[in-house]
């Protein structure tokens, strides 16, 4: 049977939460990423992408250069494990509305990253459908407006 580790992008790049906003998003150019995870000696603490740069950082005025990730990372991250198969990992991507996920080991240390395009490439079997619930678009949130 395959597991998560057979489909999973292995070695990582993250950033520290003390890292900058700026650092962030020079590494997110560098890999051609869209998030990096957030960890301390490997231990997944959150996800920066680049809409939490762009939405909590850019919009609110924040200096990229000074501003630490830590400031506009996502918290309580959904992780996966490596033991996990496909099904249960794709159920979970779309009961949450989510396109990747942080792999990690049975110590809970990231080992790897799986995506919708990881398991478009190596596992087709129920993207669609997962695809099409995590593209149901939310509701505008127009408290600010």
């Amino acid at each position: 049977m395959k597991t998560i580790a057979d489909l999973m992008t292995r070695d990582p790049v993250a950033v520290r939460p003390r890292e900058t906003v700026q650092r962030a998003a020079q590494l997110m150019d560098e890999l051609n990423v869209g998030c990096l995870p957030v960890c301390e000696d490997w231990l997944v603490r959150g996800i920066v992408t680049d809409r939490d740069i762009t939405v909590r950082a850019t919009a609110a005025g924040l200096d990229p250069g000074s501003t630490e990730v830590a400031a506009v990372m996502s918290e309580g991250v959904r992780c996966c494990s490596q033991r996990q198969s496909p099904a249960e990992v794709l159920r979970q991507m779309s009961a949450v509305q989510i396109r990747r996920l942080p792999v990690v080991d049975d110590a809970g240390r990231l080992v790897g990253i799986v995506s919708l395009g990881d398991f478009a490439a190596r596992h087709p079997g129920g993207v669609d459908e997962t695809l099409r619930q995590i593209s149901t678009p939310a509701a505008p949130d127009r408290a600010a407006a």
